[in-house]
């Protein structure tokens, strides 16, 4: 098939044979983006060294890069609708490639701050694609499977990032140091651009409209007057801006929700339709996915932990994380055969898995001596029942809010979808990190880190339960409002 542009519809009917072809290329999109946000933690101390930056511009390293991912991933969802999305994704990709170029050849803190900030809304522009073709591109009964492919994939680079960032910095190739975990990227966007031209039929919305750019600055900055003050609000000591910022942000949306509902109402195409979102169980799905990515928290206080309480390096640090990575990889591929068996519950029961790993790590250490590491053998199963869990949970609840949209919406409902697991990563982070660096307190011991771990896991842990309550609420809305409907 040649790329030309066709509608889902279309694409949907024909029955490309090179669709997984196509898929796989996406992947990389959806690959990429949580790779490189969790890939940077290990290289922190070598870029705070090798630049000379300020403890506040490293953590802009991190925080303006998820920023910038976060608060424009409803409009590249969107611009996926509008102007299909094999040109809006390889025009990401693009972008991608450069600005982490941008990030290899930084000479001051201030020019890496500005590359990962493009990085961020390039990502933001190529990773909903992905998603919002699954819709597109595969009839119904392959959805199941290539939503487990999708899960698969950005579990998996959450997971292996740490270890690739740790392998990449200790073998120093080219002597690049910390630059090669960025100039990496180039080959791999290189080859999947190449092949993405000729693979991709370009998908679009069966009634594309214009871009609603009011709608984009009001959702921007509602975003961004939650993320900001989260991100940078602990390491400036919550200064007055960061809570007026927070006072200010449900204002912002609420001006951003009536701009929406009037446009609406005019016959316009609003960024995000009020209708769409008050179809049923849509946003009590939403609220659940606000919850679940809290797991973000767990990667940032583990590795606190094994590398500032038992002196682990960062490649120590990093392979730890395999068990779960391997969780990661086989549950997604598990989870055509759990919808058969366990239909709509899935979620939930992924998550349940989540919890039981949690507590058990808990558990572990806890028994642990102060300063030594806990057993191995259960800490591995309680990192693989983490993986696991979470390979089952995040595609099947990813997909149970997807399918409430029309086709013609997939880009919008992914770049919602999408944005409400950066949102949540950022809450996660922000709430739960502070607790746990409260907890540990300002001259942290290895008991104290250890007691503030497991403080922050039963915090992930009390969230992943209320999200799986919220799933089972959203399925069980929907399936009362088809029978009453049907």
């Amino acid at each position: 098939m040649n790329p030309v542009t066709m509608t889902p519809h279309q694409v949907a009917t024909t029955h490309d044979p090179r669709r997984w072809a196509a898929f796989a290329v996406l992947l990389v999109g959806a690959f990429l983006p949580p790779l490189d946000f969790f890939i940077v933690n290990v290289a922190l101390p070598s870029i705070r060294q090798g630049l000379g930056a300020t403890p506040a511009e490293v953590q802009l390293v991190i925080s303006g890069y998820a920023g910038a991912y976060a608060v424009f991933l409803i409009t590249g969802g969107r611009l996926g609708d509008l102007f299909g999305r094999r040109r809006v994704f390889l025009a990401g990709l693009t972008g991608f490639g450069l600005s982490s170029v941008l990030c290899g050849c930084a000479v001051s803190p201030m020019m890496l701050i500005v590359g990962r900030i493009l990085q961020g809304l390039s990502a933001a522009v190529m990773a909903p694609q992905g998603l919002a073709s699954i819709h597109a591109l595969f009839p119904d009964h392959e959805k199941s499977r290539a939503l487990s492919f999708y899960g698969a994939a950005i579990g998996l680079a959450a997971v292996i990032a740490q270890a690739i960032g740790g392998l990449l910095i200790s073998a120093n190739l080219f002597h690049l140091h910390w630059r090669i975990i960025f100039l990496i990227n180039l080959p791999i966007v290189a080859a999947v651009f190449m092949g993405g031209l000729p693979l991709l039929p370009d998908t679009r919305s069966d009634h594309p409209a214009r871009l609603d750019r009011v709608g984009v600055v009001l959702s921007a900055l509602a975003l961004g007057l939650l993320i900001t003050p989260l991100v940078e609000g602990r390491e400036a000591g919550w200064p007055w801006w960061s809570w007026l910022m927070l006072v200010a942000c449900p204002v912002a949306g609420v001006l951003f929700w009536r701009y929406e509902t009037a446009l609406a109402q005019r016959g316009g195409t609003p960024l995000v339709n009020p209708e769409l979102v008050r179809m049923p169980g849509l946003v009590v799905g939403l609220m659940g996915v606000l919850l679940f990515y809290v797991m973000s928290a767990f990667f940032l206080t583990f590795s606190v932990y094994l590398q500032g309480a038992l002196g682990a390096s960062a490649l120590s640090a990093g392979l730890v994380f395999v068990p779960c990575g391997l969780g990661f990889f086989l549950g997604p591929l598990t989870t055509p055969l759990a919808i058969r068996a366990f239909g709509r519950f899935v979620p939930a029961i992924g998550m349940s898995c989540e919890v039981i790993g949690c507590v058990l790590l808990c558990l572990v250490v806890a028994a642990a001596p102060a300063g030594q590491f806990p057993a191995s053998l259960p800490m591995d199963a309680a990192l693989w029942l983490i993986g696991f869990g979470q390979g089952w949970a995040l595609p099947t609840l990813v997909r149970s809010v997807i399918d409430r949209g029309p086709v013609g919406g997939s880009g919008m409902i992914s770049g919602v979808v999408n944005s409400a697991l950066q949102i949540s990563a950022a809450l996660g982070v922000a709430v739960i990190g502070g607790v746990f660096y409260a907890v540990a307190g300002v001259h942290a011991s290895p008991a104290s880190m250890a007691r503030a771990f497991i403080v922050a896991m039963l915090s992930v842990a009390g969230c992943l339960v209320v999200s799986a309550v919220l799933s089972v609420r959203a399925s069980a809305g929907a399936r009362r409002h088809a029978n009453r409907t049907s």
